[in-house]
């Protein structure tokens, strides 16, 4: 039976569903809780007053439960165990107000297809449709990766999604709920974000899926000097290769955005609406160290060249129309701030700052 959506709710119902997340006695859910950008996005909340968070989570040997240690949450569940749960009885965890699923196999290099599929493709079908049915209002990570290699262009305002051809099995998975949410004609009453290259604190446990900024931090501390990869195509100089880079906290911020505006809904890219090159976020990195930039060139690994992006660029339109107005913090002060404010003293999000040792 398909649930009731908030398109078919009373508008009495609506006010209420939606109205819940902007007061602190709120009660939210965050899939993907010690992750980069659930940890972040808790602790915005936090910031904001909300402390009835639910996280889930798959914790294993890495240290993104280190995230978690500063955060207020009123329950830590295992994301596999949170959703048996609700399966067998809908409100075993109460009502939510709404529904961050930002927990998934995150790795664009993944190739166990299975395993990205029941991760990123069958849980979040079957979270959305427990969400659905509860009344929350669900907001959940696509991925820039769908759009492929950017030649059909990378509007979320685009109708034909089947178009698409994302480059890796990560980018598929994530498509494959985007198509279901439109088949299933649920997709205007939830929200699905489109994060490009999102890059911050709480990164740390990703290993090679860390952001630039974060891998070559410790490149320049340990040898002075960062690589990046060759380009193999004419029209790109080496470094020239082109991304938009969004720093976390403007990510999370146009996330809550989204989730408390009733007439958002739909996929919404979540960037910064400029395309940057490697070269720029390099320059960024040592000015923000202060140090010359010593940048070499190596070979990309062959695996992957067919996979590769070599310009992304969000058009943010929508969410502008969407009534979002605050500025987008240029790639030169977010690369400053988390440099200074978290790689060098090594804090992560809610740590309190250690006081100057006095002399």
């Amino acid at each position: 039976m398909t649930p009731r959506t908030a398109r078919q709710l009373p508008p009495a119902k609506k006010t209420q569903i939606r109205d819940q997340l902007l007061h602190e006695k709120a009660r939210v859910l965050v899939t993907g809780a010690a992750g980069f950008i659930g940890s972040a996005l808790v602790h915005e909340l936090n910031s904001r007053g909300l402390e009835l968070i639910t996280v889930t989570d798959f914790l294993g040997a890495d240290e993104k439960w280190r995230n978690l240690m500063p955060l207020a949450f009123e329950d830590y569940v295992p994301a596999d165990e949170f959703l048996e749960s609700v399966t067998d009885d809908p409100e075993y965890f109460g009502k939510f107000a709404a529904v961050f699923h930002l927990g998934a196999c995150s790795s664009t290099t993944v190739t166990d297809a299975a395993f990205a599929l029941k991760n990123n493709f069958t849980y979040t079908k079957d979270l959305s449709r427990w969400a659905l049915a509860t009344g929350a209002r669900f907001i959940y990570a696509s991925s820039a990766a769908t759009y492929g290699d950017g030649s059909l262009g990378m509007d979320d305002k685009a109708e034909n999604l089947a178009a698409f051809r994302p480059l890796n099995l990560y980018g598929y998975s994530k498509q494959l709920f985007d198509l279901y949410a439109m088949r299933e004609d649920i997709l205007p009453d939830i929200v699905g974000i489109k994060y490009f290259n999102v890059f911050g604190p709480n990164e740390y446990h990703k290993g090679d899926m860390r952001s630039l900024v974060c891998k070559a931090f410790e490149q320049i501390q340990s040898t002075g000097r960062i690589h990046l990869f060759k380009s193999y195509k004419p029209e790109y100089p080496d470094g020239g290769q082109m991304r938009d880079f969004i720093y976390v906290r403007d990510a999370v911020r146009m996330t809550i955005f989204l989730a408390e505006h009733e007439d958002a809904g739909g996929l919404y890219n979540v960037g910064s609406g400029v395309a940057r090159t490697w070269l720029d976020l390099a320059r960024a990195l040592f000015s923000a160290i202060g140090k010359k930039p010593d940048v070499e060139f190596i070979e990309m690994p062959a695996n992957l060249r067919d996979q590769y992006q070599y310009h992304t660029c969000a058009d943010i339109s929508k969410i502008r129309e969407s009534g979002y107005s605050h500025p987008v913090t240029s790639l030169e002060d977010s690369v400053t701030d988390y440099v200074v404010n978290y790689l060098v003293p090594g804090r992560r999000l809610g740590d309190v700052p250690v006081p100057a040792a006095k002399v």
